[in-house]
């Protein structure tokens, strides 16, 4: 093994906020690949809490819970800091609802531990469960996305199949809380200096029946995705040059002759 992979720690980071016919086989199918389990409650109701101690009491999992619901970002922030306090060096994001294609873990794996410093990005090729209205969102935002951290770089900011490198997560200022946290942590960390690497992979939206839940409020989150893209355009074009020029002005100057 190498020195750029020796640290190389990861465990998977499942958020989950009342999934309760799901999360178990989640799981399960990500302990195949990936024995590390890290898994946040995000204040679920009984039932959905009572799976996730169940998962916890069978030492399928470590185990965390938020005593209050505070959105997606806000769960995965707390399993950044709870993996950190584990020993974990990096947190491969998956969902709580089934909707990856969890036989692609080692793919993402390896990807990151050949590029330990890297963020690695899921990006989605859905099939005709997607409905329509999500994929015309997501066009939406990835047009702003190219613009705030470079056309092509991320190739889908929502897609919450990921790697993270914990440090350079842990290290960014305030994020999001909700929906909006995966865009904002992709797009920060690119300006951040973190190399970005997009893998494709399969999404298949889980329906009702399957005892899927979408927690995406179609007000609520918009707006915020909203106002997420106002301030993250904003900072691009009056905020980031400035600081560039102030960073490039504060480099020591060279020796003569180099």
């Amino acid at each position: 093994m190498s020195a750029g992979t020796a640290a190389f720690r990861p465990c998977a980071l499942i958020p989950t906020y009342d999934n309760p016919r799901t999360v178990r086989d989640v799981v399960l199918r990500v302990k195949a690949h990936l024995p590390a389990v890290v898994v946040i409650d995000d204040g679920s109701g009984p039932e959905g809490r009572a799976a996730v101690e169940a998962i916890g009491a069978e030492g399928l999992a470590h185990v965390r819970r938020r005593t209050q619901n505070g959105g997606k970002g806000a769960a995965v922030k707390t399993g950044f800091q709870f993996a950190h306090e584990l020993g974990y060096t990096h947190a491969l994001q998956v969902d709580a609802d089934g909707q990856h294609d969890l036989g692609d873990i080692p793919r993402f794996l390896a990807t990151a531990q050949a590029r330990p410093d890297a963020l690695v990005l899921g990006a989605p090729v859905y099939d005709a469960s997607a409905p329509k209205g999500r994929l015309i969102a997501r066009k939406i935002t990835l047009f702003w996305t190219d613009f705030e951290a470079g056309r092509g770089v991320i190739t889908d900011p929502m897609c919450g199949f990921r790697v993270y490198p914990l440090t350079p997560a842990l290290a960014l200022g305030r994020t999001g809380d909700r929906m909006d946290f995966d865009i904002e942590i992709a797009v920060r960390l690119v300006w951040a200096g973190v190399p970005v690497i997009n893998l494709p992979t399969k999404v298949r939206y889980i329906g009702r029946d399957e005892g899927g839940v979408s927690h995406f409020r179609v007000f609520g989150d918009n707006v915020k995705i909203s106002w997420l893209h106002t301030r993250l355009s904003f900072q691009r074009v009056m905020v980031r040059p400035w600081l560039d020029l102030y960073r490039r002005l504060r480099r020591p100057a060279l020796p003569a002759g180099r």
